[in-house]
């Protein structure tokens, strides 16, 4: 731990002295590639109205609230020789590896190229787009729970501007102890519309892969990344995994509407006794969400995945307000752990080119356990970036 806080110090310190204006630190030319130093800090506050379960990590403090740090991300990139690029991540506030990877570009064409190493897996538009710029504090509840997230592996990806395809496999993730399971990831997309201030996309993706261990845990936190989960449970007797997904968006000036809808089927094996069943397991989820630029800022398309936009003025900075819908339903036969439906209204402020704030409200409908439980959340969220 004392390691982890010197070295992101250090990286605070080294972000500090460079204007604001700049969203990355520039090194040197090492070997023919411009190497850059990128970080991410956000610190989260989370208050609740709890319902019938606590939602407190800590019960014992009696403060029906959580604060701490979400992220501390150091980032390492290079550009060149030629037509290779690389990225070493780490992220000091969870101890582990984010992206670390080497990508060459076929021709020095940014549609046609190939990956080698550890990064996010073709799934979930969500889970794509950059963390620095999520719409809500939270991502949604299929993202965090049926999203596959960063993997050791190698992929492939063609295209334009206005489609893409990506194929890729991929095994455990590099940091020990951490997510595992062998597989294979497909994404397509198309943007019929694909100018500036006015975009529609539409794709979908697949991903298949082992389950180690013959158990997957599927659990979800209320929109407070971290709260104790709300809903939980074990498959057990699980040999695959499959996750079907649908995504899309439409920008139109300042304002952007974005859906993504998944489904998750754990493939199960027979073992012959009756509190162990075999049955295959489904459960599915979806969210709709609309966000407004108050600055009159757009957005654009990014291989499929929407770009925010820099404060055209960054004194004054860009304002946005966004609402969403979330559902997910992990309920399947025999198995019931619950559900989750919320509604969360949020505010967002990008002041120059390094500062985010970003407030929170959610009002939560669950059943565990085939209780009803229906807790409110107000998050926060202060971010600094470079």
């Amino acid at each position: 731990m004392t390691l982890t806080r010197r070295t992101l110090a250090v990286a605070l310190l080294a972000a500090a002295a460079v204007p604001a204006a700049h969203a990355e630190i520039a090194i040197d030319v090492v070997g023919g590639s411009e190497v850059s130093f990128e970080g991410l800090v956000q610190t989260d506050a989370y208050w609740y109205d709890n319902d019938i379960f606590d939602l407190d990590a800590d019960p014992a403090d009696g403060a029906d609230a959580d604060y701490g740090l979400r992220r501390a991300e150091l980032v390492l990139k290079g550009k060149g020789p030629g037509n290779v690029e690389w990225v070493v991540g780490y992220d000091a506030g969870a101890d582990k590896f984010l992206d670390a990877n080497v990508k060459y570009k076929f021709g020095g064409n940014k549609n046609n190229y190939m990956v080698i190493g550890q990064f996010k897996q073709p799934n979930s538009m969500e889970e794509l787009s950059s963390t620095k710029n999520n719409d809500f504090i939270t991502k949604a509840y299929i993202t965090s729970t049926y999203g596959t997230g960063r993997r050791l592996g190698a992929s492939y990806n063609y295209g334009s501007d206005d489609w893409q395809l990506t194929a890729s496999y991929f095994g455990r993730e590099l940091t020990r102890n951490l997510n595992h399971g062998s597989g294979f990831g497909l994404r397509g997309g198309w943007a019929p519309m694909n100018d500036s201030g006015r975009i529609f996309y539409i794709g979908a993706s697949y991903v298949d892969r082992d389950v180690d261990d013959d158990t997957i845990r599927l659990r979800t936190r209320p929109a407070a990344d971290l709260s104790q989960r709300l809903i939980d449970t074990n498959i057990r007797n699980a040999d695959r995994l499959s996750t079907l997904g649908l995504e899309s968006f439409f920008v139109t000036g300042p304002f952007k509407l974005q859906a993504e809808y998944m489904t998750t089927t754990v493939d199960r094996y027979e073992t012959g006794y009756v509190d162990q069943p075999g049955d295959d397991y489904t459960s599915s989820g979806y969210y709709v969400s609309g966000l407004w630029n108050l600055t009159g800022e757009s957005w654009s398309n990014k291989a499929g995945t929407p770009g925010t936009a820099s404060p055209e003025e960054p004194g004054s900075g860009m304002w946005q307000l966004g609402l969403r819908y979330d559902a997910i339903d992990l309920n399947d036969g025999v198995v019931q752990p619950g559900t989750l439906d919320s509604l969360t209204v949020g505010v967002n402020y990008y002041w120059r080119s390094n500062f985010k704030l970003m407030l929170d409200y959610t009002m939560v409908k669950g059943e565990r356990n085939g209780v009803d439980d229906d807790p409110n959340v107000i998050g926060a969220r202060a971010q600094f970036f470079w």
